[in-house]
């Protein structure tokens, strides 16, 4: 009897068994859920990394700035990076009206401002005031990327966990409200120390981005000194001619010397043949700066002048973009001198005494021109390393006493101190060409 019995239960429950797996097999044929796919995305191809967006293939061929978008998208440029979400909105709307892509920056202070990270009040409305802009503007059609934080340092020592904690928590939030769009980050040049501890401190940010000027030259040697420790895609974010901190050369008072816009133009050329642009690993660059910008002077980095006209840096760009130069050059100012000393003299004048200043052109620009001089103080103020000053410098016009053809007379100010002079020339044609020369008055 007791046999039966174990017998039947046994039957009953291999029955019970055998309906449960075909049950679960019949649910298995189902068709599975289609998995999300991205707007944008990035896609490993065998050793290749491909930047998708809208299911097409996506080169970043970008311009750091938010300006001048129309001269961007005819110069063949795809892209705009800008680094805050002032205006954010205004620039999406206009990128998308000229075809434009976005990188949106999220600004967040350095890791080294740790009485900010230490306060949970000011990083939790940071995570709240992100997380509305991260909404609010995930579904425009412009927005290519997120790059959280720029050049905020990613450091190794532990007293830095309240920065990461809030930069995780900050990443993890964009990621899971906007699963449409890539998250990036941008270090200062291939700083070895920042990606590493990027890959072992940071929770899955999908690229590294790179803000890099003259050590763009070495840029494939420490692509392939870090591949040990981190072989993932990359973009630049930042590109350009040697800033300050890297320039030619300096007066006897530590000011840096300035090429002419000409004399940049073409280092933006050589640069370039250092692109990294046959790395499987690499999506594109923006070049530096769009637009017009104060930093050390108002023309060092400014592709434009502060009434738009563009430099020959931007036909160069257009012919890196698009193999075709434009129709017509900016004019070919080479440098300024001063009573025929140019900026590697460490002109000394006295103050209030009168000198001349001279353009020296490769080739003399045409009859329709219009020239413009500037006498201005040296820019050495500086909030901290971080935060140059970003206003052009108090002007000493006054000073300018006459002008006559490619020469101007004028006075040395009363105060000692380090200035410079400045020459713009613009054509007709919408271009123009800027130099300056750096002078210092000294005492009696």
């Amino acid at each position: 009897m007791y046999t039966n019995t174990y017998l039947g239960q046994y039957k009953y429950i291999c029955g019970l068994m055998a309906m449960l797996a075909f049950l679960l097999a019949a649910g298995c044929t189902q068709s599975p859920v289609p998995a999300h796919k991205p707007a944008v995305r990035i896609s490993k191809e065998g050793k290749k990394y491909v930047l998708y967006r809208n299911d097409t293939p996506f080169i970043v061929k970008g311009a750091a700035g938010f300006t001048h978008m129309r001269q961007l998208r005819e110069a063949g440029g795809n892209t705009v990076r800008v680094w805050d979400t002032a205006q954010l909105g205004r620039i999406l709307d206009e990128a998308h009206a000229h075809q434009l892509a976005v990188i949106a920056g999220l600004p967040m202070p350095v890791s080294s401002i740790l009485s900010f990270y230490q306060d949970t009040a000011k990083t939790a409305a940071q995570y709240s005031a992100f997380r509305a802009v991260v909404n609010r503007y995930k579904s425009h059609p412009a927005l290519l990327m997120w790059c959280l934080g720029n050049e905020v340092d990613f450091p190794y020592r532990p007293k830095f966990k309240p920065f990461y904690k809030a930069y995780n928590r900050l990443l993890n939030m964009i990621h899971a409200d906007d699963p449409d769009h890539p998250v990036t980050t941008a270090v200062i040049n291939m700083n070895h120390r920042m990606i590493y501890n990027i890959r072992w401190k940071v929770d899955g940010l999908d690229l590294i981005s790179v803000n890099i000027f003259g050590s763009l030259r070495y840029m494939d040697r420490h692509l392939s000194k870090l591949s040990w420790a981190w072989s993932g895609p990359f973009l630049i974010t930042e590109w350009g001619i040697n800033g300050p901190w890297e320039s030619d050369g300096t007066t006897a008072w530590g000011a840096p010397i300035e090429r002419s816009s000409g004399r940049k133009a073409e280092q933006y050329l050589q640069l370039y043949k250092y692109m990294p642009v046959n790395n499987p690993r690499f999506l594109g660059a923006c070049v530096f700066f769009w637009g017009q910008k104060q930093e050390t002077t108002h023309t060092w980095f400014s592709l434009f002048s502060d009434n738009g006209a563009s430099s020959q840096a931007v036909n160069v760009m257009q012919f890196l973009w698009t193999n075709r130069w434009p129709e017509h050059n900016a004019p070919a100012l080479k440098e300024v001198r001063v009573d025929g000393k140019g900026a590697w003299d460490n002109i000394l004048l006295n103050p209030a005494t009168v000198h001349t200043a001279e353009m020296v052109f490769d080739a003399l620009p045409g009859d329709s021109i219009r020239i413009k001089w500037e006498l201005l103080k040296e820019d050495w103020y500086m909030k901290n390393w971080y935060e140059p000053n970003l206003k052009k410098p108090a002007s000493f016009d006054s000073l300018l006493l006459s002008c006559e053809g490619y020469k101007v007379t004028f006075r040395a100010p009363a105060k000692t101190g380090p200035y410079r002079i400045f020459a713009t020339v613009f054509d007709d044609k919408g271009r123009f060409a800027a130099a300056n020369t750096p002078f210092y008055v000294v005492g009696p």
